[in-house]
């Protein structure tokens, strides 16, 4: 049985920073890739970015591009996400995911994963 447990999330000022971590138990970490999507009330989850499993590879989405950075700790089946100048809309509960892609287009994709976590709150005040 996998889990996915967040943790980080809290309400911060614009332009200011925060890292959210998952951690991963149950199925062989270091083989799959993790993502980070994020769900505002009232909109769909959107994918934010997604590390394969060696970390040589990411993808981001062109909103939060250049400003989060997605990286792992295969020894520590942790998954995280930093994320700088944040903006109001990112606020929103930011989700991981474990799962394989075929693809690295599909990296982005909420239907390319198979285990998620609880989420946690990302609030951003203006």
């Amino acid at each position: 049985q996998v889990q996915l447990v967040e943790s980080g999330g809290g309400l911060v000022q614009a332009g200011g920073s925060l890292r959210i971590s998952c951690v991963a138990s149950g199925r062989t970490f270091s083989r799959t890739v993790m993502g980070w999507f994020r769900q505002a009330p009232g909109k769909e989850r959107e994918s934010v970015a997604a590390i394969n499993w060696s970390g040589g590879s990411a993808y981001y989405a062109d909103s939060v591009k250049g400003r989060f950075t997605i990286f792992r700790d295969n020894g520590k089946s942790t998954v995280y996400l930093q994320m700088n100048s944040l903006k109001p809309e990112d606020t929103a509960v930011y989700y991981c995911a474990q799962g394989a892609p075929p693809t690295a287009q599909a990296m982005g994709k909420p239907s390319a994963y198979d285990y998620w976590g609880q989420g946690t709150q990302v609030t951003v005040s203006s």
